[in-house]
Parts: C-alpha cells; sequence; structure tokens
C-alpha cells in the first residue's frame, strides 16, 4: 500500500506563478443556516484570487441563506453558481451535487463557517507544482492551533491513527475541512455518504487506491457548538465505520 507523507515537493517562485496561471482551482460551498458567516467567506473565498469558480449549495436551509446567497450572485467576481436542495440532505449530498457541475482541474471545499481561512489556498496549491501530486490536505497537527475542545481535538487523532493503522498510511489529520483533490480523480470515487462521513469516504478510497495524500501545515480557527458547530460526538463513530467498511470492501 502506499504511504502518505506530509512533505512538500520543492516548490520555487517560478513554479508558483506557473501553478497559478494554468491551474483552475473550483471552490464547492455547502450551506446549511449560515447566514451569520456567509457574506464573509464568500468575500474571502474571492479576494485570494486564484479561484477558478465558486459553486454554493444551499442544502435546505431554512434561514436567510437563500436570500444572501442571491444578493452575492453577481456582486463580485467570479460569480456564484448556486445551486439547492428543497430539503436538508447533508454536507456529502451537497459535494456530490456541486461536483456535477465543476469546471476546474481540482476542487476544494469550503465550510461557510469560518473556520478555514482561504489565504491558505496558495499554500495548498503549491505542491501541485509537481504533475504526480493529485491530492494535498491541509493538517491542522502540523502546527500549533487553538482547539475547540479536548473531545474534538482527540477525536480527530484517532481518526488519523486509525487511518493509518488501517491502510499503512501517514496522515496527521485525516479529519481536516481542506482537501484539494483532482477532479477526475475526485469524479472517480465515485461518492456515496450524504453526510460527514464525506471526509473518511474520499480518505479511504484515495489510500485504498495507493494513491498518496501530501499535507501541509495550515491554521484552524475552532467554532463552538454554541455559535453553530454542527458535527456531533456520533459523527466520530461514523467516521471510524467508514474508514473500515472502505478499507475491506470488495
Amino acid at each position: 500500500m502506499a504511504r502518505s507523507t506530509g512533505r512538500k515537493p520543492l516548490i520555487t517562485g517560478v513554479n508558483q506563478l506557473l501553478v497559478k496561471k494554468s491551474m483552475k482551482l473550483s471552490v464547492l460551498i455547502p450551506v446549511y443556516n449560515e447566514e451569520a458567516t456567509l457574506k464573509e467567506i464568500i468575500s474571502r473565498v474571492r479576494a485570494t484570487g486564484v479561484v477558478h469558480e465558486i459553486v454554493v449549495i444551499d442544502d435546505g436551509s431554512t434561514d436567510r441563506t437563500s436570500d444572501i446567497l442571491d444578493r452575492l450572485k453577481h456582486s463580485d467576481t467570479p460569480s456564484l453558481h448556486l445551486l439547492k436542495h428543497e430539503t436538508n440532505q447533508g454536507k456529502g449530498a451537497a459535494i456530490r451535487t456541486g461536483l456535477e457541475s465543476v469546471t476546474g482541474d481540482f476542487v476544494l471545499v469550503q465550510d461557510a463557517d469560518l473556520e478555514y481561512n482561504p489565504d491558505e489556498y496558495q499554500t495548498l496549491l503549491d505542491p501541485l507544482s509537481d504533475p504526480e501530486v493529485k491530492v494535498v490536505y491541509g493538517s491542522r497537527n502540523l502546527q500549533r492551533n487553538p482547539r475547540s475542545s479536548v473531545f474534538f481535538y482527540w477525536g480527530g487523532r484517532l481518526l488519523s491513527w486509525i487511518t493509518n493503522i488501517l491502510y499503512g498510511a501517514r496522515i496527521t489529520d485525516e479529519a481536516t475541512g481542506y482537501k484539494i483533490i483532482h477532479t477526475p480523480l475526485l469524479r472517480q470515487l465515485k461518492l456515496e455518504g450524504d453526510g460527514f462521513e464525506f471526509c473518511p469516504e474520499v480518505t479511504g478510497k484515495l489510500l485504498r487506491q495507493g494513491i498518496p495524500i501530501y499535507e501541509v501545515p495550515i491554521s484552524y480557527t475552532p467554532r463552538s457548538w454554541d455559535a453553530g458547530k454542527k458535527i456531533q460526538w456520533y459523527d466520530g463513530l461514523i467516521a471510524i465505520w467508514t474508514l473500515i467498511k472502505y478499507r475491506f470492501k470488495s
């Protein structure tokens, strides 16, 4: 089995410029009742200057999310490609819907809750100057970051440990929300999960195929459950089962 690595390929200033000019990055933003942070996150994504398209999937929101998206659609560039589920189906389902319409070379999923900083897109893109690199994860554990709770932090470390044991990998942050993946590869994985099991499903299927996962350090500003964090303790159990399932699925 292939082992993942936290090392980055050697990057030069010329390589960075070529990556920025030639690579098309599609950003998927699944949203569910994120009226408080939606304007800010879209502004930050647009401000990076490295995004080819922004696809926003409103996953059955019941607050003002839909109205806000309509106002933001053409307020700046790139314009938003808006998709909508009439009822809430889950993060994985929203990502599958968005993936059908993306046109970029690589896909990044951006949560709308401001926990992850779009200013770090270039850090995630840099390793892709090596044509052999198809997947880059942003690891919250390769540098010091705040923790939302001891339970959440060690739950994430446990998922990484289980991943490494099952797949012979060396990743440090399986549950990271920042994953850049080559679009044809992501489509080829034939995603199935509807909820937060999107992350372990992708990781398991990539490693099962022997595809290396490169990691780079990123910052992280955790949101509390009181502030609207949606993932729950039982999602960790689902993630463990998902990792096991795709390791042994024929």
